[in-house]
């Protein structure tokens, strides 16, 4: 299991969408079969787009549905910032329910009896959320106030009376659990977190909680504690021996069995379930990829199993009394994604996207003939003819590894006109580009720049194997990775072989600052927010991420016995040997890559008299909700590149 901290925390992208996937219908993988290889493709000039036009397009996602099967609670960037709207199921206009012009909501749930709505927000990113109750008179009640505390949903009670919440305001190191009363939001104390254990999940009848404890980044366990026992000491049921990892997916709804993942059995993730009254384990589902997760409707009638297919999510909706996959009506091409059910199994909502669509939410009566398309998100002065769909490539690196990657081949590419490339690289360590719409990338390859989204050594998805491959190898074998990356795009007949730059965010720019600093490979980077100094930000790790602290020495090294070597992978310690220009994106508010790294950053390469550009967001963190700021980044991108990588009659003159 990669820990959700690293996968989810540091990932370059802003937004955290909800469970991306793609059903088994075949008709969902129309337009990646369809579309042309970068081999085949037929070179043409689209209609440049500006960043504005792309970001016109609204990101939405969440798929509550309801107490009475009529509307959708969807979080959207429609006015700007991220706010909660009302989406009626029949197509309806959808209304706006917050008004935020500062901070991002998100919304999390629908109450089960009413239209009051549940939601999170922080402030300006600093990641500290607390949980607020939308009434349906338009009040914001918060559930979780003080000061320094981050507040978690961790769902609702069978009854549907309760509310079970997580905060660390007892100790911020770990999370206790609450269950609040919904008619006077009292609240009780049902486990107190004395051994700062990661929570994991609460079983509908209120009875059994799942922990995990992390050893180490290969190896976890799962424990289970008996609420409604007087000894809360919680109960091993992973026992095993050597190096294996366990993550939980779920309780079933009948609060009988818990569904876990494990790689126990192999290379990948499986899903197996474990018997809470006999205490007897049995698998689920397994595939040649790791099984990335598993959950139910409200009763269980259908069962929602996502496999992570080679940067691609494998969606499968099953009907749980028959082992049948429901079938699904004709939809457009992409992959189904935040699949959510009607507390009757009536009604779903879902999402449709693709490189070249973003999210669109559709509503579906199960059984119908149609369903019905709620939002039309891309930008309606854009074609999706205009953009480019990837295709999965691998190459060889330094040491015969078979590394994957996504490519994006502009569609004015030719072997009669060859494009400067960029190689993008993901956050983590652990994180997988993977195929989706991005305003940001989509941007960049309009503007006549092809893009290399490489998953090196160490990205999640591909086997325990090649995860594990970085471990206290980082800024060194995954590095070659992305030279030799590189090397891959230069033998391609229609990329400007003298013109490959590196882009990426948080580990991601780590990489790309670790890529200019020890390396002579890449005529420009583009940091964006990323690690330069290991040994700081292994010391500020946030208190409120103590249970995976282990994980990250194992990962990355301890700054107690391991300072020399993160001291030697740390490019702001080497920033002397960085000689090509380097554009820097750095939220203000970041609390997980201090603004005080990408400030000695710059300043060092200014010392060189190297070319660095500096964009700092004030109302930011770890990630760029504001579509403003959004777009204001991708500009900056832009000329970045156009000024530093393109080469010209003009710039060759001088």
């Amino acid at each position: 299991m990669k820990s959700t901290l690293w996968m989810a925390s540091l990932l370059c992208s802003s937004v955290m969408l909800a469970s991306c996937g793609k059903p088994s219908s075949t008709a969902t993988t129309e337009q990646q079969s369809a579309s042309p290889t970068p081999t085949e493709q037929i070179a043409k000039t689209p209609k440049a787009y500006s960043a504005a036009d792309f970001f016109e397009t609204t990101t939405v996602f969440g798929s509550s549905i309801n107490h009475d099967g009529s509307a959708v609670l969807v979080t959207s960037d429609e006015s700007g910032v991220f706010n909660l709207y009302k989406y009626p199921v029949d197509g309806a206009k959808p209304t706006q329910l917050t008004h935020s012009e500062d901070d991002a909501f998100w919304g999390v749930s629908w109450f089960p009896n009413d239209n009051r709505a549940l939601y999170t927000a922080d402030k300006g990113g600093d990641e500290l959320s607390h949980l607020y109750v939308l009434d349906e008179q338009g009040n914001h009640h918060d559930l979780t106030p003080g000061e320094g505390l981050k507040a978690s949903f961790y769902g609702w009670s069978d009854d549907d009376k309760g509310i079970y919440v997580a905060t660390n305001e007892r100790d911020n190191k770990a999370f206790d659990l609450y269950l609040y009363d919904i008619s006077n939001f009292q609240r009780l104390m049902v486990f107190e977190n004395t051994d700062a254990w990661q929570l994991s999940d609460v079983s509908k009848d209120g009875r059994w909680l799942a922990l995990i404890q992390v050893h180490t980044n290969a190896n976890s366990d799962i424990f289970v504690v008996d609420l409604a026992s007087n000894d809360k000491t919680p109960t091993l049921i992973t026992e095993h021996d050597g190096n294996i990892s366990f993550s939980t997916f779920t309780f079933t709804p009948d609060s009988k069995q818990l569904i876990y993942g494990t790689d126990e059995h192999g290379e990948y993730q499986q899903a197996w379930s474990f018997d809470l009254a006999s205490s007897e384990h049995a698998l689920l589902q397994k595939a040649d990829w790791d099984v990335a997760f598993l959950y139910y409707s409200r009763h269980g009638k259908y069962q929602v199993t996502g496999v992570n297919a080679d940067a691609q999510t494998q969606l499968q909706i099953l009907d749980t009394a028959s082992g049948e996959a429901i079938a699904l009506p004709a939809l457009p091409a992409g992959d189904l994604r935040g699949v959510g059910f009607s507390s009757d199994e009536k009604n779903m909502a879902f999402y449709i996207n693709s490189d070249t669509s973003p999210s669109n939410l559709f509503s579906y009566q199960i059984g119908d003939q149609e369903a019905k398309r709620l939002t039309n998100t891309l930008n309606p002065a854009m074609a999706e003819d205009d953009l480019v769909t990837s295709t999965v490539e691998r190459f060889k690196s330094f040491d015969e590894l078979e590394v994957p990657g996504l490519l994006y081949k502009p569609l004015t590419a030719s072997a009669d006109n060859k494009v400067p490339a960029l190689i993008w690289i993901h956050g983590g360590p652990g994180g997988q580009s993977r195929m989706g719409y991005s305003a940001a990338k989509q941007h960049l390859i309009n503007h006549g720049y092809a893009l290399f989204a490489v998953n090196n050594r160490g990205s999640s998805g591909y086997g325990k194997t090649f995860y594990h491959l970085d471990d206290k190898r980082h800024g060194e074998d995954d590095l070659q990775d992305i030279v030799y990356a590189k090397k891959y795009l230069q033998q391609l007949d229609w990329v400007d072989t003298d013109n490959i730059g590196v882009i990426g965010g948080s580990y991601g720019g780590y990489l790309t600052m670790a890529a200019m600093a020890f390396t002579n490979e890449f005529k420009v980077g583009v940091n964006i927010f990323g690690v330069t100094n290991w040994v700081r930000t292994l010391e500020s790790i946030p208190p409120w991420w103590e249970s995976f602290r282990q994980y990250l020495y194992d990962e990355l090294g301890d700054p107690a016995t391991d300072k020399e070597r993160l001291m030697r992978i740390s490019p702001l310690f080497h920033a002397d040997k960085i000689q090509s220009p380097v554009l820097v994106v750095q939220g203000a508010n970041d609390p997980r890559v201090l603004q005080v790294e990408s400030d000695e950053m710059v300043a060092e390469i200014r010392k060189n008299n190297v070319p660095v550009e500096y964009v700092l967001f004030d109302d930011e963190g770890h990630g760029f909700v504001k579509k403003q700021n959004r777009i204001t980044a991708s500009e900056a991108y832009l000329n970045f590149l156009n000024q530093y990588l393109i080469t010209t009659p003009e710039k060759s003159a001088e």
